[in-house]
């Protein structure tokens, strides 16, 4: 297999903000990492993937538990490097493609 980049998401607790499922309550975060071959594409990937974090587009705040933890939002991320596309990981021949649509 080939290297990877490995983008870390560090959040820390926080207050959840208008349109959380209990804005003002504070959260939980935590370290969330992800995966991308590095390669052409997977530069160009990771830089959308910058813009959508920048925006607050990577996640979200889920309520679970009657506490509210930050989550992955809708853009899809591999979470590990194997396991193919049932646990988030690769091989995955259309990822790239299907996280650049959506992004």
């Amino acid at each position: 297999r080939g290297t990877a980049l490995q983008p870390l998401f560090k959040m820390s607790y926080s207050c959840s903000k208008v349109g959380d499922p209990r804005p003002g309550q504070p959260y939980k975060g935590g370290d969330f990492y992800a995966f991308l071959p590095d390669n052409k594409e997977g530069l160009k990937t990771a830089k959308l993937l910058k813009k959508a974090f920048e925006r607050g587009l990577t996640f979200q705040i889920k309520s679970c538990n009657g506490e509210e933890r930050v989550t992955w939002g809708l853009i899809p991320h591999k979470t590990s490097w194997d396991g193919g596309k049932a646990r988030n990981g690769y091989p995955d021949a259309q990822y790239l493609q299907e996280v650049g649509t959506v992004l």
